[in-house]
């Protein structure tokens, strides 16, 4: 593809989504946004590996972020797009070629915003952590994320989804004695002992706390569970694997150290327990005026954000954040996602408002 379209951001999306952007797979779409977004005189444009940063140098009093990221999951039979009526289908549309087609679209269209902005297109979301290209730009040209307010394009149907929950997972061990299965009696059975694990984890009460005005829905669960030596041997080891998502409320700190609270009570001393993962939460920040003016000016849903986004990022570096996009997040890495254009050119024209006219 040569060139990419103008003044449709429904036919824009549908290019968007023609390029296999798999992750680690970005070149082709990086290079075309790089070159539109080199071609507008009123952007500075900064690439690190396969991230774009495009800024506008106005100098004005406030700085607004727009982040979103190129890569999708694998494809699932669902490329090429096709658009049915008002709907446009295709690997990524949802998840998250419709936020990077209104970000592109602002980028090339709104050339003296009311307040500065800067574009963030990022590779390898939608991979494990350390493979993020925030976290990669932040290593090698931190100030080109420096701003005031960030907004991520992450599908949230038209509402703004505030702040995130955060995850954290912990391996828990239990430690047993090996014993032939004729002669339990002999051994310690490691797989057993995970029973009150589990049954505590089943039992769980998980809170709703209300931050900010929005309820969160924490969750402790059980992902993973292995064991066994053989089909004779008592089990000398036995783990579980659990999942916690946490409100905004707490630290990472305090957050870890309830996990280990609640499973105290199973535990004996030759058990360990090991953080094995750790994405930290983001308070929803609804009191910045540029996010009050986006709310109030198009009468939005505010949610809280269940699941964990790179929101997360930017208030850990004490940037306010919070996700609003196009698209149906239910239906987001599925083989039949979608997006709708009316919901397209409603956010489009929402975040068109606030780079016009501001707060």
């Amino acid at each position: 593809m040569d060139a990419l379209p103008f003044a449709d951001v429904f036919g824009l999306t549908a290019a968007l989504v023609n390029i296999e952007s798999e992750s680690f797979n970005e070149q082709e779409i990086v290079g075309l946004l790089e070159s539109e977004l080199r071609s507008c005189g009123h952007l500075t444009v900064d690439r690190v590996g396969d991230n774009l940063i495009a800024r506008t140098m106005l100098g004005r009093a406030r700085r607004l972020i727009l982040g979103g990221h190129t890569d999708t999951v694998p494809v699932n039979e669902n490329l090429p797009a096709r658009i049915e009526g008002s709907r446009l289908f295709g690997c990524g549309s949802t998840d998250m070629k419709g936020g990077v087609a209104i970000m592109l679209e602002l980028a090339r269209t709104v050339t003296d915003p009311a307040v500065d902005v800067t574009y963030v297109f990022y590779a390898r979301e939608e991979v494990a952590a350390l493979h993020n290209g925030l976290r990669e730009i932040e290593a090698e040209r931190p100030e080109l994320l420096e701003g005031d307010v960030a907004l991520l394009g992450e599908p949230t149907l038209g509402a703004l989804e505030a702040g995130c929950q955060g995850t954290l997972r912990v391996k828990v061990t239990m430690a047993g004695a090996r014993a032939h299965t004729a002669r339990p009696w002999m051994g310690r059975n490691a797989i057993h002992r995970l029973g009150e694990v589990l049954a505590i984890l089943a039992a769980y009460e998980a809170r709703r706390p209300v931050v900010e005005g929005c309820e969160y829905r924490e969750a402790l669960q059980a992902v993973d569970v292995g064991g066994g030596v053989a089909g004779n041997v008592v089990p000398d080891e036995a783990y579980v694997l659990i999942n916690h998502r946490f409100a905004p409320d707490r630290t990472s700190a305090e957050a870890e150290a309830h996990v280990r609270e609640v499973i105290a009570p199973a535990l004996a001393d030759d058990d360990t327990v090991e953080l094995t993962d750790l994405s930290p939460s983001a308070r929803p920040g609804l009191g910045d005026p540029m996010i009050a003016a986006l709310v109030e000016r198009n009468q939005l849903e505010v949610r809280a954000k269940l699941g964990w986004t790179d929101v997360a990022f930017f208030a850990e570096r004490g940037v306010p954040a919070s996700n609003f996009g196009p698209g149906d997040p239910t239906i987001a890495h599925t083989q039949g996602e979608y997006l709708e254009r009316g919901n397209l050119l409603d956010t489009f024209r929402a975040v068109e408002d606030l780079l016009v006219n501001g707060a």
